[in-house]
């Protein structure tokens, strides 16, 4: 097993995505990258924690590998817009990528070259870290299998990642 930590907006819209594939054996939404230890989401949602809204991943590298996840990671959010996903606004909605480890930080860096060409602006992600991860309160877990699918900010999000998953990653998913 192994981990992968990226923020890409609302975790509640990234863990949906990741919760698709095949060889992701857990999605965990929480907190990264900031300078308060243990926040909370009404702490984290002020812009002054410094943390971003992220998902931990537990994957099998036999089955989907880091590249795998990156890849889909930059084609399922917007990573040219700068502390922001679409209404979502402020430090705690950036795009960014947290490496367990110096081969991570390589793949993370690499993965950004890859996705520049599908992009018309600059992508601005950034590759942090290391950090303290902090999962989030446990009514964020596993959102959108429960309260999400009856949240109209989720309906109107989420559908559109997942479709953009299914039509580039199709081979990926969970059958």
């Amino acid at each position: 097993m192994a981990e992968a930590i990226f923020a890409g907006g609302c975790f509640w819209c990234t863990e949906a995505v990741f919760k698709q594939l095949g060889g992701v054996n857990s999605v965990e939404s929480g907190y990264i990258g900031g300078d308060v230890e243990n926040p909370t989401y009404k702490a984290v949602c002020s812009g002054a924690t410094g943390h971003a809204e992220a998902i931990r991943i537990g994957f099998d590298p036999e089955t989907i590998g880091y590249a795998d996840l990156l890849d889909i990671h930059f084609a399922t959010h917007d990573p040219t817009q700068l502390n922001r996903q679409g209404n979502d606004i402020g430090t705690q909605y950036r795009s960014a990528i947290f490496p367990l480890d110096d081969e991570q930080r390589a793949e993370a860096k690499a993965a950004i070259a890859r996705a520049q060409p599908d992009w018309p602006a600059p992508i601005v992600t950034t590759v942090e870290g290391p950090a303290t991860w902090y999962p989030a309160e446990d009514y964020h877990q596993d959102y959108w299998d429960g309260e999400g699918q009856r949240n109209p900010y989720c309906l109107a999000v989420i559908p559109p990642k997942l479709a953009k998953l299914k039509k580039g990653f199709a081979a990926k998913l969970v059958s």
